[in-house]
């Protein structure tokens, strides 16, 4: 996690291949076409803020956490700069998330997922899941096993900054989520990047009864 860090303090921010200020179409439509209302919600591994702004200003109350400090502070920056109120705070998805209270409407992880191998997503699952108030929606988007970049092949991927990234099948994905979640939509789409165009899995949830 400290490597996500420095790549926030020494690489310029346009340079950083997941920062898009535009937010992504998929969450767009979600919002547009009220899949999701404005609600209380989490934007886990938010990174400088670009979604989480975008969905305040429709009107939900976020909460944005990142394992980066240089990130919360660009984030706070931009919130700042937009006159848009978000809460931004450091905190790490694997941890006990004591940072956080309440509980949330609607959670969401925009190509965090591909950042964590598979013995740690159990952990990042479950918090999400204790998150979320029954009935919560949750909204991941990661890296498919089908995404032609890095080498096209294998579930381990360098990228270009030195970053390893796990790429997920569908199956794979459902046998992850569904003990904790109803999955209300799974698919394999396309997202933008700044180099070009990822293959991505894309899963809808519903949260059940906590335990």
């Amino acid at each position: 996690m400290e490597q996500l860090d420095r790549i926030y303090k020494e690489m310029p921010i346009e340079k950083i291949p997941w920062d898009i200020e535009s937010p992504p179409r998929a969450l767009v439509e979600m919002v547009e076409h009220e899949m999701v209302r404005p609600c209380k919600t989490v934007d886990l591994g938010c990174g400088t803020g670009n979604y989480a702004i975008y969905l305040a200003g429709q009107g939900f109350d976020v909460t944005g956490i990142d394992v980066s400090p240089t990130a919360i502070t660009i984030a706070q920056k931009r919130a700042e700069e937009k006159g848009v109120h978000c809460t931004f705070l450091v905190a790490d998805v694997l941890g006990n998330l004591e940072e956080l209270s309440g509980s949330f409407a609607f959670a969401y992880d925009w190509e965090l997922l591909h950042h964590l191998f598979p013995e740690q997503r159990i952990t990042y699952v479950r918090n999400v899941h204790r998150l979320l108030a029954p009935n919560g929606k949750y909204l991941s988007v990661c890296f498919s096993e089908q995404d032609p970049q890095f080498g096209g092949s294998g579930k381990y991927r360098k990228t270009p900054i030195d970053t390893v990234l796990y790429f997920s099948s569908e199956s794979e994905l459902k046998e992850l989520f569904t003990p904790y979640f109803s999955i209300i939509d799974l698919k394999t789409i396309e997202i933008q990047g700044k180099t070009g165009n990822h293959v991505a899995n894309y899963v809808l949830m519903e949260n059940k009864e906590n335990d």
